[in-house]
């Protein structure tokens, strides 16, 4: 008995020495693979007899690379390789002037990156290499991230929803599509800032009792009333009138770069055909030139709508629909200026009457005005797209509808 329960002992023992060169070799992530482990049951006094056989597992090269996950950045950039099957064959970083001498070595595959900051540059400079370019919404790259967030597993995430047959990707602009967005996104800089400085100049003014009426045109007639304020301090006259000067400065650029943005708008076929829409002046068709993405993207006018995020949000659940608010979940800019010329719409049919019969009036005689602005704000961003998709220009209906 003591001799079997010897025996038993060393049998476990080698049980124990085995599970530790296998974690030893795992740890060191030597690609292994185990073929089989064979044992012997003790039998009377034998003790059992443990062989292990190690396969050499098969490793994807570098020429079996089908799909490259990229994590941007401004200097180190994390790669992710991956095979057909979704092996791993490269985890690597590189420095930022020895990534294109990277790709340019690496055979023809996917590269799919965030579509964040760069990312435009980048699947351009990629894409003249001959590689497939895949662009994805960082919020679609977020579920596929396993465990901790880090370069590594960011790259492999994004190799791992590139790869998905559902996944939704970003077309790569071009670089005069982004001078285009540059422009139309700099005069919005440029209105905020003039925005923040009216307001800092009224909040500063009213500490000393002088309230100035909203509205930029009542900002221009400040000039005399600083300078003959009698408890308005030496300093502070001297401060206000230079966020005045700093104003004035802002509107000449506002006004020098829309009037570019009107002559681009007169000289583009798709903005010119875009402006014969009612609501759709030359900063809108400027911008969904720009920001918009190629009415190929979209089956219908619908999901172009959605795309802007102006149609409800859906709670459905048991085969019942609940819609609630629009959704607000696509792009912003465009939706405003949907919204801001559908507002002016609305208020013309308001004070000199819609036309008898027409979608508007029948809309405005039963739903508040503002709902009627982003309903009308829909139609508009479907009609957009019908020209982006089909050419031509806008024809009011029969009906006369706005």
């Amino acid at each position: 008995m003591r001799l079997q329960y010897l025996c038993h002992i060393i049998y476990l023992m080698e049980l124990i020495s085995l599970a530790r060169q296998i974690y030893m070799l795992y740890s060191w992530r030597t690609y292994i693979s185990l073929g089989s482990v064979e044992w012997t049951p003790p039998d009377g006094i034998k003790c059992a007899n443990v062989r292990v056989c190690l396969e050499p597992a098969r490793r994807t090269s570098m020429n079996e690379i089908s799909i490259v996950g990229l994590d941007l950045a401004k200097n180190v950039f994390q790669i992710h390789g991956a095979g057909p099957d979704g092996s791993v064959a490269l985890r690597k970083k590189l420095n930022r002037g020895r990534l294109l001498e990277f790709f340019a070595k690496l055979p023809i595959c996917v590269v799919a990156m965030e579509a964040c900051a760069s990312a435009h540059y980048w699947g351009r400079e990629i894409g003249k290499l001959g590689h497939e370019i895949r662009l994805i919404n960082p919020s679609y790259v977020k579920p596929f991230v396993k465990r901790q967030k880090n370069d590594a597993a960011d790259a492999e995430a994004i190799a791992e929803a590139a790869s998905r047959p559902t996944m939704r990707f970003v077309s790569v602009k071009s670089a005069e599509k982004q001078a285009s967005s540059m422009a139309f996104k700099v005069r919005d800089l440029l209105v905020r800032q003039r925005t923040q400085t009216v307001n800092a100049l009224r909040g500063h003014l009213m500490e000393y009792g002088l309230i100035v009426p909203q509205g930029l045109k009542n900002v221009s007639l400040l000039h005399e009333q600083i300078a003959t304020h009698p408890d308005l301090p030496e300093v502070a006259k001297m401060l206000c009138k230079g966020l005045l000067e700093q104003v004035m400065f802002l509107s000449q650029q506002i006004v020098v770069l829309e009037k570019e943005l009107r002559i681009r708008a007169r000289q583009d076929d798709l903005a010119s055909r875009l402006m014969t829409i009612p609501g759709v002046g030359a900063i809108c068709a400027t911008a969904i030139e720009a920001l918009a993405p190629s009415a190929e993207t979209f089956s219908k006018g619908r999901d172009f709508a959605a795309w802007i995020g102006l149609t409800p949000k859906q709670n459905s659940s048991g085969g019942k629909d609940r819609l609630g608010k629009v959704s607000k979940m696509g792009q912003r800019d465009l939706r405003r200026l949907l919204v801001l010329g559908a507002t002016a719409v609305v208020r013309w049919a308001r004070r000199y009457g819609a036309p008898g019969g027409a979608w508007l009036a029948r809309m405005l005689s039963k739903k508040p005005p503002k709902l009627v602005a982003v309903a009308l704000a829909n139609n508009l961003a479907r009609i957009a797209w019908a020209l982006m998709s089909s050419g031509g220009v806008y024809q009011a209906p029969a009906s006369g509808a706005a």
